[in-house]
């Protein structure tokens, strides 16, 4: 028994006929005969009594039209409604703590502009966060600053970034316009948690140098790192994106190490069996725009040799 059989039956209970029923379903008279007695021989019932050339629904049948009314109108507003569905554009994007506090609210406002009646969920965590995400099926794509190992998922580079070594201007690194990256031992910093992208990449760079520094703060907030520079006197190594307002105000003073370990992409990243989406490739399109700060060209930046 299906759908269809409830649809015919119903027809032919309104109709009182076969052939009307026919028409009005646009189907041959010997399908809808079919139909109803594959419904009778299913419920071992009798639905209609057929005297003189006319049909007349019996009290069995009567019992199964208030079911069918209820089955076939909840079938109908299923259909609907995923129908509705299917014509609206729903994205969940996931970006990494740098990426949400610098990026993504923009990244959202140009996607919203191009694809206005699109639904939308973001998620921000660190890199390893998103990346289970991504793997359950909890996202459907995510911009990252670390990386991504997973096979299973699919990692492009679409934004260039980099990151420099921050300290307040009332630190007395910020005197000087060259540092020696041996000056940085024992000095205090900020750091990311662990999982973070930015954590990865300092902690090779501390291992490669022989570094011993002090962690006197562990934070995932941009607003963190911002008061344990500025208030108290930390040093941080994070993303030249997350530092702008207060590189700009003159409140930070920044280092760019002379090498290219400091260098990195945001990576538009996704699952390898996924079928992008429009709203997929909008972003792609979108994210593409957002390439190096052009302010930095203005500010005085020290640097940062071995």
């Amino acid at each position: 028994m299906t759908i269809r059989h409830l649809k015919i039956f119903i027809a032919v209970a309104e109709t009182g006929s076969m052939s009307k029923a026919a028409q009005k379903l646009y189907l041959s008279q010997p399908t809808v005969s079919q139909a109803i007695r594959e419904l009778e021989e299913n419920y071992e019932i009798r639905l209609f009594d057929r005297l003189s050339k006319r049909l007349y629904i019996t009290p069995a049948g009567q019992e199964l039209l208030g079911y069918a009314y209820q089955a076939v109108g909840q079938f109908d507003q299923l259909e609907s409604r995923m129908q509705k569905n299917r014509r609206r554009e729903t994205l969940r994007i996931g970006g990494t703590i740098t990426v949400g506090a610098c990026l993504l609210s923009n990244i959202m406002s140009d996607f919203k502009k191009s694809l206005p009646d699109a639904q939308t969920f973001a998620y921000v965590g660190n890199t390893h966060t998103i990346e289970e995400k991504l793997l359950r099926s909890e996202l459907d794509i995510a911009i990252v600053e670390g990386d991504i190992r997973n096979p299973d998922l699919i990692s492009l580079p679409c934004i260039r970034d980099y990151l420099v070594l921050g300290c307040s201007w009332e630190h007395p690194f910020a005197r000087k316009n060259v540092l020696h990256i041996g000056e940085l031992n024992h000095q205090s910093f900020v750091m990311r948690e662990k999982g973070s992208g930015t954590r990865a990449l300092f902690d090779r760079f501390i291992e490669r140098h022989h570094l011993d520094i002090h962690t006197a703060w562990e934070a995932t907030c941009p607003e963190t790192f911002r008061s344990a520079i500025l208030d108290n006197g930390c040093l941080a190594v994070i993303s030249v994106r997350l530092l702008e307002r207060d590189i700009r105000d003159g409140h930070i003073r920044i280092y760019n190490v002379d090498t290219d370990e400091f260098e990195r992409s945001f990576s538009l990243v996704r699952h390898k069996d996924k079928v992008p989406t429009i709203s997929m490739e909008t972003i792609r399109d979108i994210v593409n725009r957002y390439q190096q700060p052009d302010w930095l060209a203005k500010i005085p930046v020290g640097t940062l040799v071995k």
